[in-house]
């Protein structure tokens, strides 16, 4: 039985996300080089869909002492998370961004590789709970797999991706398995429909920032 909403345990998520997502860990350097240009110094964090805590870990030695709070569904990464950043200051919340309660307002809110996993409805309600978790002028970024606006496109993106993951180091029969999980597990939308999302939640500017293959990262400032 599978711990998290991910294609691997927990305890491997680390060591084959970069096999399995083409430029996984620039998400966090252009997150956070995007940040800086538009809050500067943030005083407060939520990560919601944390996972292992490896973006925080990047948060807190790039802008020093803050209030971070780590949300996750997943028991099995949020341990992860707690261990990696023990030597930090985090508060740790045991929940989907969709049905995200926390009472405090952040400077950033960040959901990185996580609302692909849900439906329309819980798309649109973790998108209004990050969006109220916001300051006035706080960022929201978010990174996702995407669905082009053709199936040729489709195809022509789920075969290049499968090319990436086998070049990478993964087996094809465990490439061929992730790549089935689009359109049943992973619940992509196009880019067009991510900001008109954006923009039906309240965000007044709205912006795709990054694309590459069959990922994406926008942003939106409340």
């Amino acid at each position: 039985m599978k711990d998290n909403k991910t294609s691997q345990a927990a305890i491997d998520y680390d060591a084959n996300v970069h096999k399995t997502i083409p430029r996984y860990h620039t998400f966090h350097d252009e997150t956070l080089d995007l940040v800086k240009e538009a809050i500067s110094k943030p005083q407060a964090w939520l990560d919601t869909g944390c996972g292992t805590g490896t973006l925080l870990v990047k948060v807190m030695k790039e802008f020093g002492q803050l209030r971070v709070v780590a949300a996750d569904p997943a028991e099995e990464m949020v341990k992860i998370a707690a261990e990696k950043m023990k030597n930090f200051e985090v508060t740790y919340v045991l929940s989907g961004s969709e049905a995200l309660d926390y009472p405090d307002k952040f400077d950033v809110v960040t959901a990185i590789m996580v609302h692909h996993y849900l439906d329309e409805a819980g798309r649109r309600q973790a998108t209004k709970n990050c969006f109220d978790k916001l300051r006035q002028g706080g960022i929201y970024v978010t990174f996702e797999t995407i669905k082009p606006n053709t199936e040729a496109a489709i195809q022509i993106g789920l075969k290049r991706w499968r090319t990436a993951q086998i070049r990478n180091g993964k087996k094809p029969d465990a490439v061929d398995k992730h790549i089935r999980r689009y359109g049943s597990e992973l619940l992509p939308i196009t880019i067009d429909k991510h900001l008109k999302l954006l923009r039906e939640t309240g965000f007044s500017t709205v912006e795709v920032f990054w694309v590459s293959g069959m990922q994406a990262g926008f942003y939106g400032i409340k």
